[in-house]
């Protein structure tokens, strides 16, 4: 059985309430969490693509990429866990691993089993909380990877996504 079955959660998918780029953000992170996440995007066989200020580049290591950031340049990893759902993740700092999806692409079971994958998959990896929050709203996560759990869990009532 999925940990979040669609009919359950569409509200929180609707791109006009809540933004199509919702935010995921894995908090409390070093350069080796980063390093992880490069090295589990490889093991995966996802697709995926680097660039440095919109620079295409090969992908470095992860001390490389949080390093380039704070020389002001923009790391941006882009994961494509199947080919119809994007993922960019964005080096601002060693203490975060964020990431934008695009909820318009996340429509309907079997994509948020995608969606859940992969936070279950990071989560599971860094030992970490995964958190995804509507577009411009920090502090208010909609669904998650909880790590006691081992599985992605609402943290919002689908009912009323302004909680």
């Amino acid at each position: 059985m999925p940990d979040l079955l669609w009919d359950d959660v569409k509200s929180l998918f609707d791109p006009d309430v809540n933004g199509a780029l919702p935010d995921v953000v894995v908090e409390g992170t070093t350069v080796e969490d980063w390093q992880a996440l490069l090295e589990l995007v490889q093991s995966q066989g996802w697709r995926h693509a680097y660039s440095l200020s919109g620079e295409p580049m090969e992908l470095p290591s992860a001390a490389d990429m949080v390093a380039a950031a704070s020389t002001g340049d923009m790391p941006e990893l882009r994961v494509w866990p199947v080919p119809e759902i994007l993922m960019i993740f964005r080096a601002y700092q060693a203490e975060s691993i964020d990431f934008d999806v695009d909820l318009r692409e996340l429509q309907g079971q079997q994509r948020l089993d995608v969606l859940v994958d992969v936070l279950r998959v990071i989560g599971r990896r860094l030992g970490k909380s995964v958190l995804m929050t509507p577009e411009e709203s920090p502090g208010h996560p909609s669904l998650g990877f909880d790590v006691e759990a081992g599985r992605v869990v609402l943290l919002a009532d689908p009912a009323d996504p302004d909680v």
